[in-house]
């Protein structure tokens, strides 16, 4: 009798192939993650809600925009301002842009009052904390996210607020792919499948989302590194495409930079 191989984890081939039949590949790596990291969440929401209440100080009252553009940061000093600039230019003004520094300082930022820049009292290396400490800290209707090293074209707003309009909750838009000297790799557009996203080779990546605002529109603070599996955005849009209409602007409206830096979770305090 053949004895069925097992894994680290101790589960057979047979079991693994059973659970990802049920449940999909990406769910299953998340579930793991869960289990091997998720003892630190409660600590980390600490953390953040403490963060909020600081922070909710220095952003003051301020009135309710139909957009709010969320951007982590940390110690990209020399990207940062060009990915502020592209948000600040967009054709839809009626928007707030907060910047969340992860504790590693801010560089010079353009003057405008739709710009605010906070710093966390130090760093987390926890991207989704940083990018809820921006969502919990602003009010509009629809909340877009935009990493430190990209950049949107001037009407990737535009388009996204005309597909939700037509009833969509959350749109995502083509990403345009680039190498660190400009040049064009790609360009990633595939329309919304969730067996894709659950059991496939899923195209998910934050800084072409746009999605109405609701108490659930948070990320995960599971503390991922870039071993990870799978990273924060999966696991975003896995969660919201329960329950919301997804979907796609085959227009790439993202520039994305393609580099080793360009992993947020990957940084730690220690990084120079």
């Amino acid at each position: 009798m053949t004895t069925p191989t097992k894994d680290r984890g101790g589960l057979s081939a047979v079991v693994r192939r059973s659970l990802r039949d049920a449940f999909g590949l990406w769910p299953m790596h998340e579930a793991k993650t869960r289990l091997r990291l998720g003892k630190r969440v409660p600590e980390l929401r600490r953390f953040e809600d403490g963060e909020v209440a600081r922070l909710s100080t220095v952003v003051g009252d301020r009135p309710a925009t139909l957009v709010a553009t969320v951007m982590p940061t940390y110690k990209r000093p020399e990207l940062l301002p060009l990915a502020v600039e592209s948000a600040l230019a967009q054709t839809v003004t009626d928007q707030l842009v907060i910047v969340v520094d992860d504790g590693g300082g801010l560089p010079s930022l353009p003057s405008d009052p739709r710009l605010v820049a906070v710093s966390l009292s130090r760093n987390s290396a926890v991207l989704g904390l940083v990018r809820n400490v921006g969502i919990r800290l602003t009010r509009s209707k629809y909340i877009a996210f935009l990493d430190d090293d990209n950049t949107w074209r001037e009407d990737h707003l535009e388009k996204a607020l005309a597909t939700l309009g037509r009833g969509a909750d959350l749109v995502y838009s083509a990403v345009e792919r680039r190498l660190a000297d400009g040049t064009v790799l790609d360009v990633l557009s595939e329309p919304f499948d969730r067996k894709t996203l659950i059991d496939g080779d899923p195209y998910v990546d934050s800084n072409s989302l746009v999605i109405r605002r609701a108490p659930d529109v948070v990320f995960s603070r599971i503390p991922r590194v870039k071993a990870t599996l799978p990273k924060e955005d999966w696991e975003f849009v896995h969660r919201m495409s329960r329950t919301r209409v997804v979907e796609h602007v085959p227009e790439p409206t993202v520039r994305y930079l393609v580099n080793e830096a360009s992993y947020y979770t990957q940084w730690s305090s220690g990084d120079a």
